[in-house]
């Protein structure tokens, strides 16, 4: 099984994630030609800037839950290694003395 840098196996790649993608790329189409057509006052600019705020929200909700656990998980072992690093400093200082 092939890891990525981080060290989470590319298998936590799930549905949500595809979802989240295609909603990303369907909102940045969206915003993109909505602006255009916007400036243009073309009706249909209106709709898809529409589209695209709506899509950016409904994106941010499909994938706010993975970001918020991935981010915990993230500095529960930042803070391990925060302490192992003191405790190396504080081993490494009473070695000197």
């Amino acid at each position: 099984m092939s890891q990525t840098p981080t060290g989470n196996s590319q298998k936590e790649w799930t549905r949500v994630d595809l979802i989240a993608c295609i909603m990303s790329a369907v909102s940045y189409f969206c915003i993109l030609a909505g602006m255009t057509l916007l400036l243009l006052n073309q009706w249909t600019g209106y709709a898809l800037t529409a589209l695209a705020l709506i899509s950016a929200v409904v994106m941010f909700f499909i994938i706010d839950p993975k970001l918020r656990k991935v981010s915990s998980d993230y500095e529960k072992k930042q803070k391990g290694y925060l302490e192992e690093l003191d405790r190396i400093i504080e081993w490494k200082k009473t070695e000197e003395t």
